[in-house]
């Protein structure tokens, strides 16, 4: 890889989310739904050797977003970042087993690691003190978006400042609502503090401006949803010459860069 910043998702998807960013010599994985070997095998099949990797920041307290922090720290000596309100639910909860001296952050509160910042912005997702991310390396701003809730207060600002995103494009409305979901689970991703459809998210990013050179849908649900269907959502608002990319449910993605 080269000195632009580089994303790369390793898995997105209830099923377990992982990101990679990497610029300026600094590498960091956002999210730990993935087990320690297939953290590894993924990042080396890019050609990143895990132990290179400086922090492994959490971005809330679901099993698909936090399950093997604990363990990506005891097999490889990785640095876990989160909130206080992630690290009491999980620890609650059992999920994160042993973690030894978690680095503990506020929501709205920004990280720096060397000439990488990552700004944390509390989300309304139903989980507590979750947060999504921009990482900033002093040229270039790229969002990592999942589990947002809702269209919260301030969040077009935020995506109008950024280069690249990574959006959550969970749900086709049709598809939900004629699907076999019991209906107090249809109205909780519907509400203020489930997930964005893909309308949703599509006009979120229409309305942020010209600054953005592509889009990573991810986070789609496996079975209100279909990569299909979020293209052709995103594209009736977008037009069809703004880039669009989809992070796999079960694959890496492509290289994106900025």
């Amino acid at each position: 890889m080269d000195t632009k910043l580089h994303f790369v998702s390793l898995q997105s998807g209830s099923h377990g989310n992982c990101y990679f960013v990497e610029s300026g010599g600094v590498r960091l994985l956002f999210d730990a739904g993935l087990t320690g070997l297939q953290t590894k095998r993924r990042l080396e099949s890019i050609g990143v050797d895990i132990k290179t990797v400086q922090a492994v920041i959490v971005s809330h307290a679901h099993s698909d977003h936090v399950y093997y922090a604990g363990g990506l720290q005891r097999q490889f000596d990785l640095p876990i970042w989160m909130t206080s309100g992630t690290f009491q639910k999980t620890q609650a909860a059992n999920n994160l087993g042993r973690v030894k001296e978690p680095h503990l952050f506020g929501g709205g509160e920004t990280l720096r690691f060397g000439p990488l910042t990552v700004e944390t912005i509390p989300t309304t997702h139903d989980a507590p003190e979750g947060v999504c991310f921009v990482v900033d390396d002093g040229t270039v701003r790229l969002g990592i978006m999942t589990d947002l809730g809702c269209r919260f207060l301030g969040l077009d600002k935020t995506i109008a400042t950024l280069d690249g995103v990574l959006i959550e494009s969970n749900y086709d409305p049709e598809m939900l609502e004629n699907g076999d979901y019991h209906e107090v689970l249809k109205q909780r991703i519907q509400s203020d503090q489930g997930h964005l459809s893909n309308a949703e998210a599509a006009e979120l990013l229409h309305t942020s401006g010209n600054r953005l050179r592509w889009a990573c849908l991810g986070h789609l649900s496996a079975k209100n949803n279909r990569p299909e269907t979020a293209l052709e959502t995103h594209r009736q608002i977008l037009g069809t010459t703004f880039p669009l990319h989809i992070a796999p449910r079960y694959e890496v993605s492509e290289v994106l860069e900025l």
